[in-house]
């Protein structure tokens, strides 16, 4: 990066600071440095050292740095501080254990690091790095592995043992094959062993379970923080009960006996948890226990070798400031939790003492760097320079002003660099101050050293432009020229969207639906023997004791019972007219939804509309500009949305996305693109507050640009709102955003060419008629955050144009998930340390009747903080108004219902508090988890219960619902298949709800596709099933697939095979997921072949034991009557016909009493009948 570092060089003092670093004569200090050029002089000073650690005072600052560093360094890593004040959930999220890790392995590797943290990170014990170095699993291809000692060993690294992975910190073992998901790594590694050998190693994909790449060795790290074997944690454990025993009985000598209660019931948890219930470590806060666990322990500065690292202390008298105000907070927190019994005498004294980490940092090569040297007692410096240099002043978009300076600067011989985000803009930006008479170039390449006089363009981003005035020299950011937002790249990660796998996956117990036969209850999987063959049958139990069992190939017809509310069925009679009536019923109702859609997806395709342009320049531009990497589900949603526009149809395509997602950003690109083309944009929104922020996004967005956007709501004066009117009509608006005061008579464009709509389903009957109306001949964009399932999509393909979006952008900054008992003092804490940062907390309480108490509570807890209350039933206005006021950040706390639920961005709120958090649905608890976290600081969420109310239920039964709160879990996806029927109701419409429960979901959704596409004319397939039932072993054994639900999910897939591609990528799958393929599975998959060629000939039944084989046909069956003479000559006096009744042939075959070689001959000749002889019964008759 010569092109940014090379001028220092000429500075006066620079050989001597870098000779006073290199020989480590002391710590310097550097005054005189501003904001991004802080970066610029760390990086020059330091690029022969292997590593680099700054250290600044708060996690913004550190969070600045780590966006100003990566213009230097694309392998910058941030490392958060541990939070010692939060360490008191029973189970916490992993995401900043694994950012953590992943900053301590690069070290440990040896790789070229920088590490951006804040001073907190080194006060804070950490495991020794022997600790960590002697517990990495190495493995490489053709070397030993012992599977017993590596399941042990991933234990102590914290792993936990799972039947199939899906998350990271989760191993599996399956007879030879071993999968890891590493914490640090994208995608999970499967091991193959033969005996004690590794036969292969590779990487695959957690969502199809199917490799990615062969890999040669592999390195697994810890999955926890602390690694700890069966024997040290007895040990620590024992120290605790020790010290526990002594301050509980302390406690009781001074009459504190609900204390010394506590004291005694936290500490038999914790040996609970970790010793019989074998809880991961990864997923338990023992943080604060560090000291009894180990003799010795470590701080952060302990891991980087000193030889090889250059560390910087930013502004080293705001972190002694700081400091004091951490270890102050601790040691009040600690007092306070230490005489209600919350914890340790042990645990209050955890912190590295601030003197003896101060007095590491002298050891090593350290610089610190500061505006002004003020006085702080951190560290002494042993010398001290001052770096002259200067933020560059803002232009605020003023063109002339930036050619004003550059010509000054160039007149002086300056060297003058302009960063900009974009390579389009960067580019463009050298060819208009070309234009200007500066000659500008612009460069890719990073060693490019600039001359006196020149003006270079170069792609990068740094917050605030600097300015060396001794040297000549000046860096001006994009930020400095447009006052354009922090570009905010981020990496882009492997799609993890939530898609529901394997049916959602069955227990016993379980409600299904048979397509035939109705509701009933899953029971299990069971072996049935019939003559010396084996097979597996699926139990099903239904009213007044009916067991129907299912051949375990016939699956496809079995579907999980899923609704929108989690009321129990009514389970069918088996044999009853009941379910024939039910399904009757839903299906002339799902006609009349088909025909609606049929007729309006018509009516579209015949009407022309607008034909919009192909991007333009400033289109391009402009989406350049957005501060996010999209996702791919985005950039393919703007793709299609820009297609319809540009094609001569009328658009009425409808995105889905939960919120966070980028929808608004997909609708703001159609309506720059729609203005590019002269039209005009209404942007409808259901809220007066929405409109409010839709707008904000709108301005900010679209502000470099000559588009005017006004705002239409009750928040607008009569004055405002005449001034718009008259304005629309007249073409001065480009844009307006508003509620259904947009769908007002007296609202009159010029010429609108683009209709948004955001949540339709929730305006009135009355407003959906007038936007139906609207909608007629204008390109509409309709917006939901409510997740419409997949299922749905594809039965709605060619009739509802979908965009879906699926893949949740990297979280900007991952949500500390807590689950925890409710305590006052934790929720004070909270509260007081999100209003320190002035940021604003969320406390939901979800009863309205007691909530004005529970906000009274809140606020002696907090007397200091605004707190306000607000919920459903209140009118209208007032919950407007604090809405409003909360956004506007007039609000600390908002103590509320669940309607903070219905898509309100605000991203100043970082802390949300669940109070019984037990009551309510996975669901609710995801979606309101998701209502913070969306800037850029750490976010946390606390999942308080009553844990008296739980001690009811067993500690493991309530880990695992524990469990599922946090991201460890599954239930996020079961959430998400909630919303989703939810989802489904809304897009359909309340009426069509019931008919969804009354047959179960998928089912619903496999009519409605059936219907729309008869009502289209295409032809639909007739409804029955066929049942092969041969003398062949056909089945999965159990040592082949040990988990029922795998097993089960295996059974659905092979049961939906239609193809012989299909067939060999199944029977690949199963080789490289769980080994070579058993006879009695390979068999299976041969069936479900045999089934799709027999169901294309109308073949209900094929049954095969003793010598003969028969194929039973419906009686009405579509085929080529004409050809059975032939059929029968093929097969030389072997088969028979016998057309009275149901139709039927036989074939008579021998057998040899070998079952095996039987077993294989059947299936061959059944294969050749199906395939071969049979086929030309439907060549013409099909």
């Amino acid at each position: 990066m010569k092109a940014l570092t090379a001028p220092l060089t000429e500075l006066g003092e620079y050989e001597e600071i870098t000779d006073s670093i290199d020989k480590n004569k002391g710590t310097v200090l550097l005054t005189g440095c501003t904001d991004s050029q802080k970066s610029n002089i760390a990086y020059a000073l330091s690029e022969k050292y292997r590593y680099r650690l700054i250290l600044t005072f708060d996690e913004m600052h550190a969070r600045e740095i780590y966006e100003d560093f990566k213009l230097y360094d694309r392998n910058v890593m941030l490392y958060p501080a541990k939070d010692l004040i939060f360490y008191q959930a029973d189970i916490h999220g992993s995401q900043l254990s694994a950012e953590r890790i992943r900053c301590i392995r690069s070290v440990l590797e040896g790789r070229r690091t920088t590490i951006v943290s804040t001073y907190d990170s080194i006060l804070t014990p950490l495991v020794p790095a022997d600790i960590w170095t002697d517990h990495i699993i190495s493995l490489k291809k053709g070397g030993q592995a012992d599977e017993s000692k590596i399941a042990k060993t991933l234990i102590e690294m914290g792993y936990e043992s799972a039947a199939q992975i899906e998350d990271r910190g989760q191993f599996s073992i399956r007879g030879d094959m071993i999968d890891i998901f590493d914490l640090t790594e994208e995608n999970p590694y499967r091991i193959e062993l033969w005996g004690d050998e590794v036969e292969s190693i590779r990487s695959f994909d957690t969502d199809s379970q199917r490799s990615i790449e062969q890999l040669e060795s592999v390195s697994i790290y810890p999955a926890s923080e602390m690694v700890l074997s069966r024997d040290e944690l007895e040990d620590g454990i024992a120290r605790i009960e020790k010290e526990g025993s002594e301050f509980s009985d302390k406690l009781r000598s001074d009459f504190h006996t609900e204390e010394a209660y506590r004291v005694t019931q936290q500490i038999a948890e914790l040996r609970e948890q970790l010793l019989e219930m074998g809880v991961p470590l990864g997923s338990l806060s023992l943080d604060s226990y560090i000291n009894y666990f180990y003799k010795e322990t470590s701080s952060l500065l302990d891991y980087f070798p000193e030889k090889d690292t250059c560390v910087f202390v930013d502004e080293p008298a705001r972190i002694v400031e700081h400091n004091k105000a951490v270890t102050t907070e601790f040691s009040e927190s600690m007092m306070h939790r230490l005489e209600k019994g919350y914890i340790l005498p042990g645990q209050a004294d955890i912190l590295i003492d601030p003197a003896k980490a101060s007095a590491e940092l002298t050891k090593m090569r350290t610089v610190m760097i500061s505006l002004i040297d003020m006085s702080q007692d951190l560290i002494k410096p042993s010398r001290k320079y001052d770096i002259q240099s200067r933020d560059v002043s803002s232009y605020n978009n003023s063109f002339e002003e930036l050619i004003k300076d550059l010509t000054k600067y160039k007149k002086e011989k300056y060297r003058i660099v302009l960063l900009s985000g974009s390579r389009m803009r960067a580019k463009r930006l050298a060819a208009e101050i070309t234009d200007e008479r500066i000659p500008t170039f612009y460069t890719e390449d990073p060693d490019r050293v600039i001359q006196p006089g020149e003006v270079m363009t170069f792609f990068g981003h740094v917050r605030r432009g600097f300015e060396y005035p001794l040297l000549k020299f000046v860096v001006i950011s994009d930020t400095d020229i447009f006052g354009a937002e922090k570009k905010k790249k981020k990496r882009r990660k492997e799609h993890e969207g939530q898609r529901i796998r394997n049916f959602s996956e069955l227990h016993p117990g379980d409600y299904v639906v048979h397509e035939s036969h109705g509701l009933g209850i899953y029971r299990g999987i069971e072996k049935v023997e019939v003559q010396g063959v084996t097979k597996d049958y699926m139990k099903i139990e239904y009213r007044d004791n009916g067991v129907l069992y299912i051949p375990a190939t016939g699956l496809d017809v079995l579907q999980k019972y899923a609704s929108a509310d989690s009321k129990p069925p009514k389970i069918n009679k088996l044999g009853s007219v009941e379910w024939t009536k039910t399904k009757n019923k839903v299906r002339a109702a799902v006609n009349e939804v088909a025909q609606d859609l049929v007729e309006l997806y018509a009516a579209r395709q015949s009407g022309t509309g607008h034909k919009f342009g192909s991007d333009t320049e400033w289109q391009k531009e402009f989406e350049e500009m957005f501060p996010f990497d999209e996702t791919d589900d985005q950039l393919n949603a703007i793709s299609a949305v820009k297609t319809d526009m540009e094609s001569g149809k009328i658009m009425d395509r409808l995105i889905c996305g939960d919120v966070g997602y980028g929808k608004t950003e997909v609708a703001i690109r159609a309506a720059f693109k729609a203005v590019q083309d002269g039209k005009q944009v209404a942007f409808l929104v259901p809220t007066t507050i929405l409109a409010q922020q839709h707008y904000n996004t709108f301005v900010q967005r679209m502000k470099n640009y000559p588009v005017r956007i006004d705002l239409m709501s009750r928040f607008r004066t009569s004055a405002e709102q005449k001034k718009t009117l008259r304005d629309l009509s007249s073409g001065l608006v480009d844009i307006v955003i508003g509620t259904h005061r947009i769908l007002s008579k007296d609202v009159i464009f010029k010429d609108l060419g683009l209709l948004i709509v955001d949540e339709e389903q929730r305006f009135g009957v009355t407003h959906k008629e007038k936007i139906k109306k609207m909608k007629k001949n204008i390109d509409v964009l309709t917006l939901t955050a409510t997740p419409i399932p997949r299922t749905l999509h594809m039965s709605l393909a060619g009739i509802r144009d979908m965009s879906v979006l699926e893949e949740a952008p990297d979280e900007r900054q991952p949500i500390q998930t807590f689950v925890c008992e409710y305590n006052d003092e934790l929720v004070r804490e909270a509260i007081i340390r999100e209003l320190a940062r002035k940021g604003q907390v969320y406390y939901v309480y979800n009863r309205i009747d007691r909530i004005a108490d529970v906000a009274a509570g809140v606020q002696r807890l907090v007397p200091e903080a605004n707190v306000v209350y607000a919920h459903g039933q209140m009118q209208e206005h007032e919950l407007e108004r604090i809405m409003y006021d909360f956004v506007n950040g007039d609000i600390d706390v908002l103590v509320s219902t669940t309607i903070i639920e219905t898509g309100l961005d605000i991203p100043n709120v970082n802390t949300i508090i669940v109070h019984d958090s037990d009551r309510m649905g996975l669901s609710q608890l995801y979606q309101l988890r998701g209502r913070v976290g969306r800037s850029n600081r750490t976010s946390f969420a606390f999942l308080m219960y009553k844990k008296d109310m739980l001690l009811k239920e067993t500690a493991e039964k309530r880990l695992a619902a524990i469990k599922e709160f946090t991201d460890l879990g599954s239930g996020i996806k079961i959430a998400m298949r909630d919303l989703e029927i939810r989802g489904a109701g809304s897009v359909l419409g309340d009426s069509q709800s019931g008919h969804m429960q009354a047959v179960g979901y998928d089912l619903y959704c496999k009519m409605l596709g059936e219907a729309v596409r008869t009502m289209k004319g295409e032809k639909v397939d007739r409804d029955f099933d066929t049942v092969i039932d041969l003398e062949v072993d056909a089945y999965i054994p159990d040592t082949y697939i040990v988990n029922e639900v795998q097993k089960l999910n295996i059974y659905k897939r092979i049961a939906g095979i239609e193809t012989i591609e299909q067939k060999n990528d199944m029977e690949e799958e199963l080789l490289d997921r769980f080994g070579v393929v058993p006879k009695a599975a390979e068999n299976l998959l041969r069936i479900a072949l045999i089934r799709v060629g027999a169901h294309k000939l109308f073949m209900k039944e094929v049954n095969g034991r003793d010598g003969t084989l028969e194929f039973k046909m419906l009686r009405d069956a579509e085929i080529n009557i004409e050809k059975i003479p032939e059929v029968l000559d093929r097969c030389r006096g072997n088969m028979k016909f016998t057309p009275i009744g149901d139709p039927e042939f036989t074939y008579k075959y021998y057998t040899t009493g070998v079952t095996e070689k039987d077993a294989d001959e059947l299936l061959k000749l059944t294969e050749r009948l199906v395939f071969d002889a049979f086929d030309i019964l439907a060549q013409a008759g099909a």
